[in-house]
């Protein structure tokens, strides 16, 4: 009995903590300090749940006594006066006070306002006072309900250091006084920026996991996803919220596609279309013209997702309208410039016009530090060079590249795509 209580209290904590602690950092102001406040909550539960029983209405139980148990803190504060002022005497706060509703549903005015707190929640815990490692690990365990023990295994690093991570992230936060609001105008779209960044490495991390003996990391991609989508609902109108939105669709959607039964890596041209996931596609394809509708100039995500389109559309490998993806790459390479877009625009000029016009493109990034440890420029160069019969100068790129990669997948490919090539 006590198990499938326990069971139901983490399937209840997963979905709720993010609203929860967005609704309780509103009154306290302090990101670290609801946190607490929620996981008092959640250890309230503990004690009560398995005796008493599930409440009807789990997820308002558990903002209730949150909410109780910041408005007693707030009590305890000698400067009460000052943090009520501060609060712009909340409404809910002073609901709370006169009488605890475990089971109300939320009405439409609250769940906007539950809304607009996850927003602030989503933009703090991604401020860029933090670092990137720091606003990826604080995101998946405010926003994701994730236990510092499951960011760890998910990143193969020390449950010290994720923890080590978080608490100064939240000491940070309090330090430097972000306060706990959405950003307007102009800093919009520079906060933006850093939210759907923190989104995409988590999925990139799920995708092609950089380290460890795994080629993918499932969860990572549910969990961007799941993110991406609940920012979809919050910030409607951003149209490269639905463009990052689009682009994981259409990627996870060649999820079961992309290892064999051995897990090993299938490239993306060598992939079973039929077992591409066509209610992904169809999600994708459908946030790909949300974020079209909203016009003006594609974004860096809506680029890349309208190139990910293009293979979503092709029924085989040999279909795919490479001159288009070309062109795309062309586009994104003026909205975000970066040696790894050249990189993937000499793919497809390479597929497009062929190896040659390809590799003139990839001899010209050689001297660029920023690829110099990166695996996939020596990989690309060995695939373009083997399409153009220089066997032995690709066995040695796929080489080298074997050597810079981290992951034990991906590096087996890297090295039997060198021994498969004629001498």
């Amino acid at each position: 009995m006590h198990s499938a209580t326990h069971q139901a209290i983490d399937a209840v904590w997963r979905i709720e903590s993010a609203k929860i602690v967005a609704t309780v950092a509103r009154m306290v102001r302090d990101i670290g300090v609801a946190e607490e406040l929620a996981q008092d909550a959640l250890v309230a539960a503990l004690e009560h749940w398995p005796t008493k029983g599930v409440p009807d209405n789990p997820g308002a139980w558990l903002m209730t006594t949150a909410k109780n148990r910041a408005l007693d803190r707030i009590r305890r504060d000698k400067s009460l006066d000052e943090k009520l002022e501060q609060i712009g005497h909340d409404l809910e706060a002073q609901e709370a006070l006169i009488v605890p509703d475990f089971v109300d549903a939320l009405d439409e005015a609250r769940a906007d306002q539950i809304g607009d707190d996850l927003l602030r929640l989503i933009f703090t815990a991604c401020h860029p006072v933090l670092s990137t490692e720091a606003r990826v690990a604080l995101t998946l365990k405010l926003l994701g309900g994730l236990t510092t023990h499951e960011i760890a295994r998910a990143y193969l690093v020390p449950e010290p250091t994720i923890a080590q991570r978080i608490v100064r992230a939240k000491r940070t936060l309090t330090e430097a006084k972000v306060p706990f609001e959405l950003p307007r105008g102009e800093a919009l779209g520079e906060r933006l920026a850093s939210v759907l960044e923190v989104v995409y490495l988590v999925f990139n991390e799920g995708y092609t996991a950089t380290a460890g003996e795994d080629w993918m990391r499932p969860a990572l991609c549910d969990e961007a996803l799941r993110l991406g989508r609940m920012l979809a609902g919050l910030a409607p109108d951003q149209s490269e919220v639905h463009g990052l939105v689009a682009l994981m669709e259409l990627q996870a959607s060649r999820a079961a596609a992309r290892v064999d039964a051995q897990g090993r890596p299938v490239l993306l041209m060598e992939q079973d279309r039929g077992r591409w996931d066509r209610l992904l596609i169809r999600r994708g394809l459908a946030a790909l013209e949300r974020a079209e509708a909203l016009g003006g100039t594609l974004g860096c995500y809506a680029l890349q997702a309208a190139i990910a389109a293009c293979h979503a559309r092709a029924p085989a490998g040999d279909q795919t309208d490479w001159k288009r993806i070309a062109a795309i790459y062309d586009a994104l390479a003026q909205v975000a410039p970066s040696p790894v877009v050249e990189l993937n625009r000499a793919v497809a000029v390479g597929m497009a016009f062929g190896p040659a016009a390809g590799l003139e493109i990839i001899d010209q990034l050689q001297g660029d530090k920023s690829l110099r440890n990166y695996q996939w420029l020596p990989s690309v160069r060995g695939d373009l060079l083997a399409k153009l019969g220089r066997n032995d100068e690709a066995r040695v790129e796929f080489k080298r590249a074997a050597e810079l990669a981290g992951n034990a997948r991906e590096r087996e490919l890297l090295l039997a795509r060198a021994k498969a090539l004629p001498i």
